[in-house]
């Protein structure tokens, strides 16, 4: 396995590589990385390529949120992908993915970008979008694979690469979770003992919600409400707790595929979850 820092090094290392599957991190990996990248080797199939990129993307972050604190562990990061069988890492620095103040921005549609995780964290998507649509012109794979714990971003790359005809296969993965059922996250390394048992609370949550919907209960202002009361009640400080379509995260509908979701800080910590139905 390869480590590149440099756009032209790894252009130039993928020169005779066809079929090329793409995992873009922002570092710090779990298993639910691990995961996406046993994905990706299995879509580039024994001739084909795997690259996995870490770069922590400045401009996804907020000025409050945690950009200078998010753990940066690239030797750790590589050992575990050529365990999992990643050919190239490819790690830039700022100044070489960005060697300019980056005018050019990718802006999802505010339907889709504006609602949810977008709505907390104004800008986020289109520092995601930015960084991604930047990563695949620099990579050119033909399958990339993404996580559904985040499953907003996830469906907002997807519907990037359908309106920009962009020709790339999106693969999603299943979200990893430990063996009590806490979503596997980067940041879950900012939890104490005590918070990261009080976390598994925010899938059960979601559970709860689906439960009382698959009950006969309509009425989804109150299910989200009480929902999020649960949560307050247990010092958490949540966002949404919500229940959407899976197709397009509107209002849901009986008889359609539906997903929970929710984001919710626990002490200094924001968490996410989701939970197709």
């Amino acid at each position: 396995m390869q480590v590149l820092h440099t756009i032209a090094e790894l252009r130039a290392a993928l020169a005779d590589r066809r079929a090329r599957a793409f995992v873009p991190t922002m570092g710090n990996l779990h298993d639910g990385h691990l995961a996406l990248v046993r994905q990706a080797r299995a879509a580039a199939g024994s001739d084909g390529a795997v690259i996995a990129s870490i770069f922590v993307n400045r401009l996804q972050f907020a000025p409050h949120e945690d950009f200078d604190q998010y753990p940066r562990t690239l030797a750790r990061d590589a050992g575990l992908l050529e365990g999992a069988g990643c050919d190239f890492v490819f790690a830039p620095s700022e100044s070489e993915l960005y060697p300019e103040p980056q005018g050019y921005k990718v802006s999802p549609p505010a339907e889709l970008a504006d609602i949810l995780e977008g709505h907390f964290r104004p800008g986020f998507f289109t520092g995601v979008c930015t960084v991604v649509h930047k990563l695949f012109n620099i990579v050119q794979p033909t399958v990339a694979v993404f996580g559904k714990k985040d499953y907003q971003q996830l469906m907002v790359i997807r519907r990037m690469v359908e309106q920009m005809a962009l020709p790339i296969e999106i693969q999603a993965g299943e979200t990893a979770r430990s063996d009590e059922g806490l979503a596997l996250s980067s940041r879950n390394g900012y939890l104490s003992a005590g918070e990261k048992a009080e976390a598994l609370r925010l899938s059960q949550t979601l559970k709860t919600l689906i439960a009382g919907w698959q009950g006969g209960e309509r009425d989804v202002a109150t299910l989200e409400s009480t929902a999020m009361d649960r949560l307050r009640e247990h010092g958490w400080q949540p966002d949404y707790v919500t229940l959407r379509r899976q197709r397009d995260l509107g209002v849901p509908a009986a008889g359609e595929p539906l997903v929970a979701l929710a984001a919710a800080r626990l002490g200094k910590t924001r968490l996410i979850d989701n939970l197709e139905v």
